[in-house]
């Protein structure tokens, strides 16, 4: 890996970790989904401070170039995350209907109430 595209990543990690404590502080993003960010953004911090790690890793999965290899691990960690927020997004969807559900049935009750009196 060349010595420019290593302090592209590093630079690019830094402002990664920078972005997520700011979002942390914020309470833009929640404390129990960040486990997930802070991992990719220390794999990307390794592959980045150790680039002889990435060069094994693309010669042991058969990568010609460690960049493809590099690119081939932020797509799996993007997929990663994208299969975890929509496990969220699906849960969410479900906790909503039941909420929905629960208020209907509470408006049916009110009505019923408010025609006997």
């Amino acid at each position: 890996m060349s010595k420019t595209l290593q302090i592209a990543m590093l630079l690019a990690v830094l402002l990664y970790f920078i972005l997520l404590i700011r979002m942390l502080k914020k309470k833009t993003l929640n404390l129990k989904y960040t486990l997930l960010w802070l991992f990719s953004g220390v794999l990307m911090l390794l592959l980045a401070t150790f680039p002889g790690f990435l060069d094994w890793f693309s010669k042991l999965v058969g990568i010609y170039e460690p960049t493809n290899a590099l690119f081939a691990i932020i797509f799996f960690c993007v997929i990663i995350i994208l299969m975890s927020l929509t496990a969220i997004v699906s849960k969410l969807n479900e906790k909503n209907k039941r909420l929905i559900q629960s208020v209907a049935l509470l408006e049916k009750r009110v009505r019923e109430l408010e025609e006997r009196t």
